[in-house]
């Protein structure tokens, strides 16, 4: 594990044990980042832009069926492979542990996408649009990315700064629990947690040592920082 420079290292908890599939994780992080909407063709040609997904798998035969959730976002890997095979260096590792994108300067190769074993790397296909009224929700906070560029989750980086600067003015360390991306603020059961690994005290600190964690193809070497705990049989029925 990389020694940080400013002590953080942000990650995050999923318990596949609380997601219910509902999906409004996924409609957080398109609001809140200003993800242009797909339309039905662009689904049909594989070009849909979500930075989060749900993905769905089914245990049993009928008619005892269970349906199993799990969120897929970016991992925000310590050793990426998404960042040494980008040519422009668009794609970056902070120093608090998150996988960077440089909007403008991206060149769309997609070389980063090609590496990235969780296909969680989104190209923008075409010029970003919204059918009114929804125009008028665009966060200032967020870029609106224009044609040809890579795009990915960020943990919502833009609400980690805003925490940062809030603890800066009043000379204090960022408190746990005070930094939620939009997914996890949205999340009905609570299966996200977000904060500080490096904080033994945090919360999500806590849930990563549980004994029901894993990290997505481990054994790649990648390091996520997205730790899962396994579900404990109490899975919703199909």
């Amino acid at each position: 594990m990389k020694t940080e420079e400013s002590g953080i290292r942000w990650g995050m908890v999923i318990d596949l044990d609380r997601c219910t599939g509902c999906g409004a994780c996924v409609t957080a992080c398109q609001v809140e980042n200003n993800i242009p909407l797909t339309d039905r063709q662009g689904f049909a040609e594989g070009r849909n832009l979500q930075w989060l997904r749900i993905e769905r798998y089914w245990e049993g035969e009928f008619p005892h069926v269970r349906a199993r959730f799990l969120p897929m976002l970016c991992q925000h890997c310590d050793d990426a492979p998404c960042e040494p095979v980008c040519p422009v260096y668009a794609s970056y590792h902070t120093a608090e542990g998150l996988n960077g994108q440089v909007y403008n300067r991206c060149v769309g190769t997609r070389y980063c996408a090609n590496n990235c074993p969780y296909a969680v790397r989104v190209f923008n296909f075409s010029e970003p649009s919204w059918p009114q009224p929804l125009e008028q929700q665009l966060s200032p906070d967020v870029t609106v990315r224009s044609r040809g560029v890579m795009e990915k989750c960020s943990f919502c980086i833009q609400r980690i700064r805003r925490g940062k600067e809030a603890a800066k003015l009043e000379d204090r360390k960022v408190r746990d629990g005070e930094v939620h991306p939009a997914c996890a603020q949205t999340c009905p059961p609570g299966a996200m947690v977000f904060g500080d690994l490096n904080d033994p005290d945090s919360l999500v600190s806590r849930m990563a040592r549980s004994p029901r964690r894993f990290r997505l193809f481990e054994d790649l070497g990648t390091e996520p920082s997205v730790i899962y705990l396994k579900g404990g049989g109490h899975e919703h029925p199909g």
